[in-house]
């Protein structure tokens, strides 16, 4: 008997195979593609449209208001649910599809799972050119969306209807490995979308996806072993990794088990409550001086689930050069970074293999002791650096002492690029577990308000109860703020605190510790600004219908944040704070940036001899 089959274009397949994925999640079965985000064009409307809408209530499809924003929201959404689930985009061909590049970069950046469904010109090649192609004059094959290759996990253009048999199964299984976990992306050429082909209907039945865990390998794990029972200074630090394997619990039980002092990284922020005894706060050129002083210290630092960026290390200035690292990853690209020994595996398993082997070995009490003194000393720091009062200028702290003080504990956090992510790392202080969103992995401005909408589609589905926490300033705002509409549009509220310092002061603060006068990053200091002036931000707000109000201090900020929470629908704060003033200026550590060797500048010249200064320290690997 011949296998039975269903006619269907391209694009209904797509759809209709991807409604029937499931993913198993402690027990309970998920739909593993939470839905879509989605602008149309004439380049994904006709065809990939009429498939989405026969499956609106599967795949229930968000209309964005920026591609760029639509990716963004779509890797928050895969991050708040620990890579377990994701989400589409879809865009016409041409501009809108390139507007996804750089969410592309974010999501390959921060390791996240991205389906992008996107236009493309048509493979006959007998209306060209067309509308918005991109003509390459010695290789027609070669288009716009050829763009996506070295930042997507998983790249392929649909020349045939047949071929979705072999690329959607593929373009699954990158997105949910941890070991490659990133964007996917499928060019989607018009005439093609609209071809028919007969399927075979067993193509098309449920399946149920489970995450793998890979084992660590015996030796590596002997090898780590014997590595950490030599140390006498051992140190852990914990990275975004630890949440995605849900290793939480297997982390918190091997440093009691060891008693060896964790430390975490931007994208580990929230592995360990504040106040655990072996949490020493969080590493690196946005960390504390906690953390960065025991990890001048630290003789074996035993990294699980990081990809050990330059924010973490300090451009590799943070550690005594013949400290030994030991990394747990799922990826080897990860794993084996600077001159690590490598344990490639599941930070779940991995953590308990070792912790077995270890048996009772335990670190230093006098090693402990030291990290927690420090640790004291930092919180003692924090604690006077979110506060208010005597005249002190508006700070970026200060907006986050009040909110830390006032949120919910599940209430989650996000912020990104600019200074936010600097002194959110620094200052907040953990609630509970994995609750709160740096994205620094790309450092992305824009990410604040779209990530915040994805994160709160993705929280509404498991804990509608709680708020999510945008802390957002000026620039970012104005670079990307329509997901505010969007936001209300789908009654999906979130929480918005727009810092406003009058530009990029940020950056505006690294070009003076260079030596550089204040130039074209305030909007003060702008060359082509006649009369600077600023934008009422609340009114913007309110005009995509919002609820905003205006505060002039953090007392005020407190009192707003209570109607905020009360509030049912999205609501914006908008606070002024001082560009100069009010940083936090403890717990960096050096960070690598080009500056100028030859000048006539003598205070460029002197910053560039003091920046320099700090490099004997950098350890030398690859």
């Amino acid at each position: 008997m011949a296998d039975k089959t269903v006619k269907l274009t391209t694009a209904q397949a797509i759809i209709r195979w991807l409604a029937n994925q499931y993913i198993e999640i402690d027990g309970t079965e998920w739909r593993l593609c939470g839905g879509g985000f989605g602008i149309f064009g004439h380049g994904n409307v006709t065809c990939l449209g009429e498939a989405l809408y026969d499956h609106r209530d599967e795949l229930p499809l968000y209309r964005g208001q920026n591609e760029q924003s639509m990716g963004f929201a779509a890797a928050a959404y895969s991050k708040q649910w620990l890579r377990q689930r994701f989400m589409f985009c879809t865009a016409s061909a041409g501009p809108g599809t390139l507007n996804l590049v750089t969410a592309s970069a974010l999501a390959h950046a921060n390791r996240l799972p991205m389906l992008m469904l996107c236009g493309d010109t048509f493979l006959t090649r007998l209306p060209d050119p067309v509308l918005q192609q991109m003509e390459n004059f010695n290789d027609p094959t070669f288009g716009a969306n050829d763009a996506f290759k070295p930042i997507t996990r998983y790249w392929d253009r649909i020349t045939h209807p047949a071929q979705i048999i072999q690329s959607l199964p593929a373009a699954i299984a990158t997105m949910i490995d941890p070991a490659d976990c990133g964007p996917a992306f499928l060019g989607l050429p018009q005439d093609v979308q609209g071809w028919t082909y007969d399927y075979p209907e067993v193509f098309f039945e449920k399946k149920v996806h489970r995450i793998r865990r890979q084992p660590p390998d015996a030796n590596e794990i002997a090898d780590a072993t014997a590595l950490l029972k030599s140390a006498k200074r051992p140190m852990i630090i914990a990275g975004g990794g630890v949440q995605y394997s849900r290793a939480v619990a297997e982390l918190t039980r091997f440093a009691e088990d060891h008693q060896i002092p964790v430390v975490e990284t931007i994208a580990g922020r929230a592995n360990m409550l504040n106040d655990h005894p072996l949490n020493i706060g969080p590493i690196g050129v946005t960390g504390s001086d906690s953390a960065n002083a025991i990890a001048e210290q630290a003789d074996v630092i035993l990294a699980v689930g990081t990809r050990l960026q330059d924010f973490t290390t300090g451009s590799w200035t943070a550690f005594a050069k013949d400290a030994r690292f030991i990394s747990i990853n799922a990826a080897r690209h990860d794993a084996g970074k600077h001159m690590s020994l490598p344990v490639v595996g599941d930070a779940k398993l991995s953590l308990a293999a070792l912790d077995t082997a270890l048996s009772d070995h335990k670190g230093s009490s006098d090693w402990v002791a030291t990290a927690q003194d420090e640790r004291k000393k930092w919180d003692a720091y924090v604690a006077d650096n979110v506060s208010y009062g005597d005249n002190r200028p508006n700070s970026y702290a200060q907006a986050i002492g009040v909110v830390n003080a006032m949120c919910d504990t599940r209430d989650r956090v996000v912020a990104a690029a600019g200074g936010l992510p600097a002194e959110v790392t620094a200052n907040w202080r953990t609630l509970d577990i994995g609750t709160v969103d740096v994205e620094f992995g790309f450092s992305c401005m824009g990410y604040e308000i779209a990530g915040a909408w994805g994160a709160r589609i993705a929280q509404s589905e498991r804990e509608p109860q709680q708020d999510t926490i945008s802390f957002c300033g000026d620039g970012s705002y104005l670079m990307l703020n329509s997901d505010i509409y969007s936001s209300v549009l789908t009654q999906k509220k979130m929480i918005l605190l727009v810092l406003d310092n009058g530009g990029f002061a940020v950056i505006n603060k690294l070009q003076n510790n260079t030596g550089n006068e204040s130039f074209n990053n305030l909007i003060a200091d702008a060359p082509t600004v006649p009369e600077a002036f600023g934008v009422d931000f609340e009114a913007h707000a309110a005009s995509q219908g919002a609820a905003a109000e205006t505060v002039a201090n953090p007392a005020e900020l407190a009192e707003a944040f209570k109607r905020a929470k009360a509030s049912d629908k999205t609501y914006v704060i908008v606070m002024k704070v001082d560009p100069y003033e009010g940083w936090t200026t403890e717990g960096h550590t050096w960070w690598e940036v080009g500056t100028p060797h030859v000048t006539d500048n003598d205070k460029v010249r002197a910053a560039h001899v003091d920046w320099e200064s700090s490099r004997d320290k950098q350890r030398k690997g690859v």
